[in-house]
């Protein structure tokens, strides 16, 4: 099938203000209620002193195998701080990866600093868990590859945890309750759920899975675009039916204004969670789940949440539920 790739714009790079975008109309009220319920090694240096006789060749001897002693001694420290490092992540400088075109959990302010729940979420595990964070923007369909290939150490970027992509990166525990909902454009009246959809044009991001819901309907044509709010413009203008999309980033652009004249219809087609990913086999998962249960414990989580979404988060399960896919 014909995919049409558009050039990534600037659209729609504004922080949020504060209020709860799932609270804003009845249908949105009721999405709410689905959506809130090797080191260098140091070897040791001695001096070999050229000495005749006899006793000087046992003292000559000795110091060589002190030597020795304690050259082993260092590599072995050397070796144990090493993996230490590597299993708790302290003093490690890591790259993440993110796509900032996703308000309100990734995107660019107005000094074009990276913003959102995602970025603040990141910055208060790496805190936790000694990490230094380093920013790396990609396209959402390049993230999961810049991870294989080891080009970043992890990646935050909205990421829901399915099974197929468990299979090529590690997921952290769940970090967001999320789930998929419809857009249509205000005077739409004909669709109201996913069978209503059935042969009609809908836009998606590509490499989500909105994406693969949509092709999952009879008859529908899809078009998959670079970000979320390029597949919402499209259809604010009137060139595909519907769109599919993570819920609360559709209800962000309607109640923010920047993309006008659409609404979210039916319940949530879904119920998804977000995980932060990690290459396979990653040293940095289990600093970063600490971290994670760390600052969920102590309140820090529900400060985040409550800051860009205006309302009590959710409990979260430690692994996400067999049924997510």
């Amino acid at each position: 099938m014909f995919e049409r790739k558009v050039t990534r714009s600037p659209i729609y790079a504004q922080r949020v203000s504060g209020r709860n975008p799932l609270l804003e109309s009845p249908i949105q009220g009721k999405v709410a209620e689905r959506l809130w319920g090797i080191g260098r090694v140091t070897r040791s240096r001695f001096m070999k002193h050229f000495l005749t006789g006899l006793g000087a060749a046992v003292i000559l001897s000795a110091c060589e195998n002190s030597g020795s002693n304690t050259g082993s001694t260092s590599n072995d420290k050397s070796k144990t701080t090493a993996k230490q490092t590597s299993q708790t992540g302290q003093g490690k400088t890591i790259k993440v990866a993110t796509e900032p075109a996703f308000p309100p959990f990734e995107s660019k302010g107005s000094g074009n600093e990276l913003v959102g729940f995602d970025i603040d979420l990141i910055k208060a595990v790496g805190q936790a868990a000694g990490l230094t964070v380093e920013f790396q923007s990609l396209p959402f369909d390049g993230i999961i590859p810049g991870l294989q290939a080891n080009t970043v150490d992890a990646a935050i970027s909205s990421i829901t945890i399915t099974s197929e992509r468990a299979q090529a990166v590690s997921f952290s525990r769940p970090y967001f309750k999320a789930g998929l909902a419809i857009a249509v454009r205000q005077e739409n009246t004909a669709i109201t759920n996913l069978d209503s959809l059935k042969g009609k044009n809908i836009a998606v991001q590509i490499g989500t899975t909105g994406s693969r819901k949509a092709k999952s309907i009879s008859g529908a044509q899809v078009r998959e675009f670079d970000s979320a709010p390029l597949a919402l413009q499209e259809l604010a203008n009137g060139n595909v039916d519907a769109v599919i999309n993570d819920a609360p980033v559709t209800l962000e652009a309607i109640k923010s204004g920047n993309i006008k004249g659409l609404k979210v219809v039916g319940q949530l087609i879904t119920e998804e969670y977000y995980g932060i990913a990690l290459p396979k086999n990653s040293p940095n998962l289990n600093a970063i789940n600490t971290a994670l249960a760390k600052i969920i414990s102590n309140g820090s989580y529900a400060q985040i949440y409550k800051k860009w979404f205006s309302a009590e988060p959710p409990k979260l399960p430690e692994t996400a539920p067999a049924s997510t896919s």
